[in-house]
């Protein structure tokens, strides 16, 4: 793909902005944005926002490359929500000890519990650095070339800052549709401990009939805290030994609470919007992706929920699996619902046609920008695209067999001395404790049928020949075959790759057939999608170079990024919503869990909650115990555990989702109805303190 200079020095200049849209970086925030969020209550001045040690983008982490956090006290306990630390504390839990289900406290530094692959990332300073690469020829550069560049420069820039500091290392990521590159330089803490949890019964409270619903009662929250080496205070792996980390900031937990119209605002991490995406884009997200998501996730969530409540052994392997598939299952369904709703793909091509217009009046991007062509590529690439997300969603990601069968293919350790080939084999490790055979074989076989009903002959998979053939397309006998013959699913069992034995292994084909249809759906998308990308990514030069007079933010790539906006309800049916929750709601909830089972919880979460005095924790201008409130913050996945300041900087709330309307928001930010959920601070340290009886830990957060 070729590159042009497509923007302008001022690109980012701006004359006025909606106070809640945006998700923008720090480094370069616009002078004419910070006043407005002054004007709209933020006291604190930019230095101490991004410069320096003690600027409060230094208490804000990555929490281990999927959520957002926030660190709490000068010994690194670090706040997230419950459903980030779901794996960790789903990994910890037994039958005999279900931190899951029953919550988890530990009393001392010794009991907080160690987490393999689970880290925190600091970002410590991030700058553009398109010049430099177009000085090295990027604009001339085809993808291959400008990966290999962005890697070498990678590597040149993380040996300069460990230079500065040896655990520092730079990340190189693309902005404005590739328009732009910045570096971001990051240190990791890999030494991450669960300090506490509440019980599944308040961390989810509501489940998925809440999921992504106003009003919410969901108290979602976990803490963890940071280690580091003892001498240095810096990153280390996991030693027992360690101590807890002394950060340069932390945020200072507020029992103050809000007002409406008050200042509100959010840092974290959120993770992919597609807001420059043109209509023809759109409308294949809604048809081949969203679609295809929400019809075979219901498939396979059906089966894994009637396992799941049938055992707790069960459950508590498929809880943090269950709720993953769940959530952006019902975030397409929603999705959906609004971009018809709202008439997006409609309004996106309106739009469109104005940039046209303005496009052949001035000759901006002449020859590159065509819309009849981007139009074309999507038509010709949608059968491939869908076929993909089918398969992707039925084969690719069904099932422990067909993990293994495709792990095979993707660099598997071989074990074995290489001078004697046939005597070199793959091993699986036993991780049986982490899947249940009976749930495994019936989605695998639920998910097989739906793949076959849904697509055309000629993408099948030619294992389905002999589904037909020989099990006469009975898919729960061919399942049954499956785990029993093929060796992949034998514990301990040793597969030697170099024998006649290894391609007439039943799972092992499975995954050779599937890879020759992948293979052949990306044969074909690949050049379709390259040249949409770069459609794409001159549609939205377009849209910044006719705009140059107004705000424009990248879209969310997983770095850290500000949004600001108020405090304040909005119109939910016709009527208001109320900007917060309190104790009475989610105890007339709890009333109704005969019905509902997702409203179930412990006695003695009623108990708590239907106390008359709530002491320290009664909000002072409503005289109730808030739980959840709304904001106009603009935020998406990613953001889950991002915490919410007030004017002051000081912490109020951790956004944990939002609500129904705002489903559109990755493509489309309605500011009159998009709203960011969060869970009050206030109800976090009750839960702690009336619960948990955390006393050390509230000592150590100290809040005002």
């Amino acid at each position: 793909m070729k590159k042009s200079t497509l923007f302008l020095a001022g690109m980012l200049m701006v004359s006025t902005a909606q106070a809640d849209e945006g998700m923008w970086t720090l480094y370069n925030l616009p002078p004419q944005v910070y006043e407005i969020m002054q004007n709209e209550g933020f006291t604190m001045s930019y230095n101490d926002l991004y410069y320096g040690e003690n600027a409060l983008k230094n208490a804000v982490v990555n929490f281990s490359g999927y959520c957002s956090g926030v660190v709490v006290s000068p010994n690194g306990l670090v706040f997230t929500n419950h459903h980030c630390g779901f794996e960790s504390i789903r990994s910890h839990s037994t039958v005999e000890h279900d931190y899951m289900l029953n919550g988890f406290y530990a009393k001392t530094y010794e009991e907080e519990l160690p987490n393999e692959d689970m880290f925190v990332s600091f970002m410590i300073d991030q700058r553009d650095i398109t010049d430099m690469l177009e000085s090295r020829g990027f604009y001339t550069m085809d993808d291959s070339d400008l990966e290999v560049l962005i890697d070498s420069l990678t590597n040149a820039m993380t040996d300069s800052v460990k230079e500065i500091d040896p655990s520092y290392h730079v990340s190189i990521d693309a902005f404005y549709e590739g328009n732009r590159y910045y570096a971001t330089t990051y240190q990791d803490f890999t030494d991450l401990r669960l300090v506490f949890a509440v019980p599944k019964s308040m961390g989810k409270f509501g489940g998925e009939t809440d999921n992504w619903m106003w009003p919410r009662q969901t108290c979602d929250f976990s803490v963890f805290r940071i280690y580091a080496d003892p001498k240095t205070n810096g990153p280390a792996a996991y030693d027992k030994d360690n101590v807890p980390y002394h950060p340069k900031r932390w945020a200072q937990v507020s029992m103050k609470g809000y007002a409406d119209r008050d200042f509100a605002m959010t840092l974290g991490y959120p993770g992919s919007t597609q807001r420059y995406l043109s209509s023809y884009g759109i409308k294949q997200m809604r048809d081949c992706e969203n679609a295809v998501r929400a019809k075979v996730r219901g498939v396979k969530q059906d089966v894994m929920i009637k396992h799941m409540r049938a055992s707790e052994a069960v459950r508590i392997k498929y809880d943090s699996k269950y709720a993953q598939s769940s959530n952006y299952w019902k975030n397409s369904i929603g999705m959906n619902k609004c971009i018809d709703s709202i008439g997006i793909i409609n309004q996106k091509a309106e739009f469109e046609r104005q940039v046209r217009q303005w496009q052949d009046s001035t000759g901006f991007l002449k020859d590159k920008l065509d819309f009849e062509k981007m139009s074309n590529l999507y038509a010709n690439n949608a059968e491939a695209v869908r076929t993909f997300y089918y398969l992707y969603e039925s084969l690719l990601s069904s099932s422990e067999l067909v993990r293994r069968s495709l792990q095979l293919y993707r660099g598997m350790e071989v074990y074995g001395p290489d001078e004697k080939p046939n005597k070199q084999y793959h091993l699986f490790d036993d991780n049986s404790d982490e899947w249940d055979e009976a749930l495994e074989k019936e989605v695998l076989a639920a998910l097989l049928k739906t793949y076959k009903e849904n697509v055309g002959e000629n993408r099948l998979p030619a294992f389905y020949n002999t589904i037909k053939k020989k099990y006469g397309n009975n898919y729960t006998a061919f399942v049954e075959d499956l785990y029993k013959k093929s060796i992949i699913m034998k514990p301990g069992k040793k597969l030697y790759f170099n024998k006649k034995s290894y391609n007439k292994d039943m799972g092992v084909q499975v995954g050779i057939d599937i890879f020759d249809v992948l293979t052949d759906l990306r044969h074909e998308m690949v050049s379709g999608l390259t040249e949409i990308d770069e459609q794409e990514k001159y549609l939205c030069a377009a849209v910044v170079r006719m705009e140059q007079d107004k705000p424009h933010y990248s879209d969310a790539n997983f770095t850290m990024r500000l949004s600001y906006g108020q405090v304040g309800e909005y119109l939910l049916n016709g009527e208001p919503s109320g900007y917060y929750t309190t104790a009475e709601s989610i105890v007339e909830k709890m009333d109704r869990a005969n019905s509902i089972i997702e409203y179930e919880a412990e006695p003695i979460m009623r108990e708590l909650l239907s106390a008359k005095d709530f002491g320290a924790y009664t909000d002072s201008r409503t005289g109730k115990m808030q739980l959840c409130f709304l904001t106009n913050n603009d935020i998406t996945g990613g953001n889950s555990g991002s915490p919410m300041f007030n004017g002051k900087g000081e912490l109020i709330g951790l956004a944990f989702d939002g609500n129904w309307d705002s489903l559109s928001s990755d493509i489309f930010f309605d500011k009159e109805l998009a709203r960011c959920i969060g869970v009050d601070i206030r109800f976090v340290l009750f839960m702690m303190d009336r619960w948990g009886h955390a006393d050390r830990l509230l000592r150590e957060i100290n809040a005002k």
